[in-house]
């Protein structure tokens, strides 16, 4: 295996590892993120929606994002959504009542850890039109054309294969489908360059800048992109909604 190939894998690992820790302080009742102490990360950035009033209090207390992509998603009743990276399962419950009993939301994490905690959560809510499936980000294991939006939540900037998963949202989108994330992205100046001198899952290991970000999703053939800073989430890393949608044809 070479250098590269062998610092992606132990990315990977330690992402994992990282997640099923978290998930299992999680499903002991521990807030991962004091939504009080801060604004950058976790269901504090939910407040004033309304949102985390509607799902069970430890999905919210799991939640690592770095935005609401629900605020950009637009649901609608009927539609079938798909969360890349889904954790304890706050953003595929929250979607799961917008689309209503004739959509689905579906969660897809790595993490086995992870997906056992937002099954419960899932159960606790009574959602029974939420899926949770295990899988890789880089790998989604749905049909060609099958979703109509695709969420993710401070997720796609962990990747190191960005490329190969924005060709998987491609893939799975409808014809006109959309995309509306939250993630993070490497201001221009940083050294995003990864090594594993520093914690390779901190999201400054992986983080591209804007640029890149959206040559990846055209490349992938995706259009109307769209990059909206949204607050600083930690040295060099800025927040952001990403939207984007397959052409219709």
């Amino acid at each position: 295996m070479s250098d590269d190939n062998t610092v992606e894998a132990e990315i990977v690992e330690r992402v994992r590892d990282r997640y099923a820790g978290a998930a299992t302080r999680a499903a002991s009742g521990e807030t991962l993120i004091d939504p009080c102490a801060t604004p950058v990360f976790g269901a504090g950035l939910y407040d004033g929606t309304g949102l985390v009033e509607e799902i069970p209090l430890g999905a919210a207390a799991a939640s690592l994002g770095c935005g609401n992509p629900l605020a950009v998603a637009d649901l609608a009743e009927g539609e079938t959504v798909l969360d890349l990276g889904s954790g304890g399962g706050i953003d595929v419950l929250l979607s799961a009542k917008r689309v209503g009993p004739g959509g689905q939301a579906i969660g897809l994490d790595m993490t086995d850890e992870m997906l056992h905690l937002a099954r419960r959560h899932a159960a606790e809510a009574g959602a029974a039109n939420a899926e949770f499936v295990k899988g890789r980000i880089e790998d989604i294991p749905l049909s060609d054309a099958t979703v109509d939006v695709v969420i993710s939540n401070c997720v796609i900037t962990l990747s190191t294969d960005k490329p190969r998963v924005f060709c998987e949202i491609a893939r799975v989108l409808r014809p006109g489908g959309r995309l509306g994330i939250s993630d993070l992205i490497a201001d221009t100046d940083t050294d995003t360059t990864r090594t594993l001198d520093v914690d390779p899952t901190g999201c400054g290991a992986t983080a591209v800048t804007a640029d890149e970000y959206k040559g990846q999703l055209a490349a992938a053939g995706l259009v109307d992109i769209t990059i909206t800073p949204t607050h600083q989430a930690g040295p060099g890393l800025t927040a952001v909604i990403v939207r984007a949608r397959r052409p219709e044809r």
